[in-house]
């Protein structure tokens, strides 16, 4: 989960306190979270800070992402058009399914004894 605020400034963004590059390490998570940015026009004027926790680094990418996109969204709503057809205001909804009672897991069962 993140909670991205978004303010007038220099392009400067920091994930929990840390520069972005210093947080993600690839490259390619930099770029993933920089997306947004380069879709919006003049999106290099603002600072952006970023609070993400839960996940791997892959998923705290890809929220960092999302929730950019509908920060700018929220700035300026002329954003929302170049911002969904690229498709970053798409939410991944796939979560771990609960565990069920009688189960090991949530699908596993116990290991069967036939005697």
């Amino acid at each position: 989960m993140a909670r991205v605020y978004v303010r007038e400034g220099t392009g400067a963004i920091h994930v929990n306190g840390k520069e972005l590059d210093a947080y993600f390490s690839l490259s390619e998570h930099v770029a993933q979270v920089r997306q947004p940015l380069g879709v919006v026009s003049g999106g290099e004027k603002f600072d952006v800070l970023i609070n993400v926790y839960g996940g791997g680094v892959n998923g705290q990418a890809g929220a960092c992402r999302h929730g950019l996109a509908r920060a700018l969204c929220q700035v300026d709503l002329e954003n929302q058009a170049s911002l969904r057809k690229n498709g970053f205001l798409t939410r991944d909804s796939r979560m771990v399914e609960r565990k069920k009672y009688g189960r090991a897991g949530a699908r596993r069962r116990f290991q069967f004894s036939k005697r």
